[in-house]
């Protein structure tokens, strides 16, 4: 038996009864219906990525972009406690869609786009732009394929003080670096509030950038024996983080 496929409906997903119906239609339902050829009666999942979502099946299928949806059960995931941030060096290539998608499979919360000194891609003007909104769209696939209802933020490109501001106003802070003392996997953790974990860039954080982070309250961590590409060091961390916090329980 195949699996309810997840699309990402509009805010009225979180105002649905069981028994009631729901739309789905722009983009979304143009690939409902004619990409995935849904038809009457097969089981879909509608989610407004904000935590709320319904199952249910299709009860009509309208033009070539538009399908009604009955409701057989309405969900309101909570916001996750403690939420995990993670600010992402900029990788080169097609290296930070990957890392944006499998840190949404994960579990992660928030992506923060970061320009790092030792970065060798960088984005500006219109190539910036385009950057920005593949990772948002990977993300947005990501949960859907991962059957989240809930879509990681991706936030605007951040500067190192940005990001220090960033990690100054969090539950607990650390950086992925060679120089740390403590391992990850030992670090005390809180209940609630926001875990922001730093990922440096392919040629490591700069001396300055760690002194700002640790200013901020972003003490070095070392991740494990081994030395991880940027693109999967996000990943790995975060699959240790939600292991430890409970969320994964």
């Amino acid at each position: 038996m195949s699996t309810a496929p997840v699309f990402l409906a509009g805010a009225g997903v979180g105002t649905a009864v069981p028994g009631g119906t729901v739309a789905l239609d722009g983009p979304e339902g143009r690939h409902a219906v004619s990409v995935r050829r849904l038809r009457v009666g097969e089981a879909v999942v509608l989610t407004d990525g904000e935590g709320g979502g319904v199952s249910g099946t299709v009860a009509a299928v309208e033009g070539k972009d538009r399908l009604l949806v009955t409701v057989a059960e309405v969900r309101h995931d909570p916001p996750p406690r403690p939420a995990l941030t993670v600010v992402q060096a900029l990788p080169k290539g097609d290296r930070g869609e990957l890392a944006v998608e499998t840190m949404t499979e994960t579990g992660v919360d928030a992506v923060v786009p970061w320009a790092a000194a030792r970065c060798v891609t960088q984005w500006r003007g219109e190539r910036g732009g385009k950057a920005l909104a593949k990772w948002r769209a990977t993300a947005r696939e990501a949960a859907k394929q991962s059957r989240r209802l809930r879509v990681p933020r991706v936030t605007d490109l951040m500067s190192t003080r940005q990001v220090a501001d960033v990690l100054a106003g969090a539950a607990f802070a650390a950086v992925l670096h060679e120089s740390g003392t403590e391992p990850l996997a030992t670090a005390p953790l809180p209940a609630d509030g926001e875990i922001v974990l730093v990922v440096g860039p392919e040629g490591g954080v700069a001396p300055e950038e760690l002194a700002a982070f640790a200013a901020a309250g972003a003490g070095p961590y070392r991740l494990g024996p081994t030395v991880l590409r940027t693109s999967t060091a996000g990943t790995a961390a975060a699959a240790l983080l939600l292991g430890r916090t409970g969320r994964w329980d």
